[in-house]
């Protein structure tokens, strides 16, 4: 598309009217459709081009952009936009660069304020960083200079329209059907579990597929950073979202006010979509008081790490003894899953572990699943999740829900 063509009839429209407000979308379109489809000098063009250029005009003024075609392809899962001259996608799990640039680096700041100021928050040098989500639900984070170098930087992470389900992740390979049965009786009756995984393993996604097992009769309260979970089986569902401070540094909601309020919202269970920071010791609170069938998630390298991690988290913003954090760790959560992103973009469970106790003041992990590869072909990991070690051992909250216990056997003894 010729770009001085393009700026050109966008700048005529513009001054034709005020597209900014007292236009509405539709009569917007057609404004642009009649200026495209009456010009003389455009009879060469083909009837797809028009569209094109249509298309493409109505989505700088009330779009994304150069950027919405990449957010309605559903086969794009990431959009990555490293300064005004640089934007790469993944597709298909491979990571590409588009031969595509914004005009101008003001044209790409104008994009972004637009999609913050749509979520009610604020981004500019003195707060440089905010994440914030799209209409569809698509996560944004963006990072503004003199932190980001080469000028303004924004990450999309786009979500499916219908967030897939266990049974979809099963197809997939990324969990055995026996796994997955496992955790559909953990989850109705009321575990602990927490998800671990490196960026991009797909932790919110499978969080999205375990709540699929909550029974429909419980309240559910979601605290986020920037709301993105996609629960649809739970009618009475309040999801809460963290606010940054406004321009004069004033009200700020963290996480963990958020999760403290929850309590007095009277839930059956309480989802923190990730935890990162000093909030992971009010997430073990709520889960040692009785707010049983929590889930959360964070990043880690794997099961171990996740514990360590969740230890720096809780020392970051409490005064405590090692030991009892790790106390409070092993009290709390009864489950770990960890999910990993193989080197053939895979998404997979590769290790489930329960929360076996504390001893010698550690806390003690009982393996139950390993991802264990077999091989590669066309370009795919082969490979299955295999029972590991003696199989549950916690199982009163089976027993209290009238779920009978699921027998698991190492491979070998199948």
């Amino acid at each position: 598309m010729n770009e001085e063509l393009f700026r050109r009839l966008r700048s005529d429209i513009r001054s034709s009217l005020d597209v900014t407000s007292t236009v509405s979308s539709e009569e917007l379109y057609r404004v642009i459709e009649r200026r495209i489809l009456g010009d003389p000098h455009m009879t060469g063009m083909t009837s797809n081009t028009k569209l094109l250029l249509i298309r493409r005009l109505f989505d700088s003024f009330r779009g994304l952009d150069i950027l919405q075609p990449l957010v309605d392809d559903l086969s794009v899962t990431e959009i990555m936009i490293n300064s005004h001259t640089e934007i790469f996608i993944e597709q298909q799990g491979k990571v590409s660069q588009l031969p595509l640039q914004f005009e101008s680096r003001e044209r790409l700041e104008d994009i972004i304020q637009n999609i913050v100021a749509d979520v009610n928050r604020i981004v500019n040098e003195s707060s440089p960083i905010v994440d914030a989500r799209l209409k569809d639900g698509s996560r944004v984070n963006i990072v503004l200079p003199p932190i980001a170098l080469k000028g303004p930087t924004m990450t999309i992470r786009k979500f499916p329209a219908e967030p897939l389900t266990m049974e979809g992740l099963i197809q997939r390979d990324a969990i055995s059907e026996e796994a997955a049965g496992l955790l559909r009786d953990l989850v109705r009756s009321k575990y602990n579990i927490f998800i671990s995984g490196g960026t991009g393993s797909g932790k919110t996604t499978f969080l999205n597929a375990l709540s699929q097992y909550i029974p429909a009769s419980e309240r559910v309260i979601t605290i986020e950073d920037s709301a993105e979970l996609q629960i649809r089986t739970v009618p009475n569902l309040v999801s809460l979202e963290t606010r940054n401070a406004n321009t004069e540094g004033r009200g700020e909601i963290q996480i963990r006010d958020l999760i403290r309020s929850s309590l007095r919202m009277r839930p059956n269970r309480i989802i923190v979509g990730e935890v990162r920071g000093r909030e992971a010791l009010d997430m073990l609170q709520a889960m040692n008081t009785g707010h049983d069938g929590s889930l959360s998630t964070g990043h880690s390298n794997s099961i171990p790490d996740m514990v360590s991690r969740l230890e720096t988290m809780v020392l970051s913003g409490a005064d405590l003894p090692l030991t009892v954090v790790r106390k409070q760790i092993s009290s709390a959560i009864d489950l770990f899953v960890h999910l990993s992103r193989l080197r053939d973009h895979s998404r997979r469970v590769t290790e489930i572990s329960e929360v076996a106790g504390f001893s010698g003041g550690e806390v003690v992990l009982n393996p139950l699943y390993r991802f264990r590869e077999t091989g590669e072909k066309v370009g795919r990991i082969t490979g299955r999740l295999e029972p590991c070690g003696d199989g549950l051992q916690h199982v009163d909250k089976l027993a209290m829900a009238g779920i009978p216990r699921l027998e698991q056997k190492p491979e070998h003894q199948k």
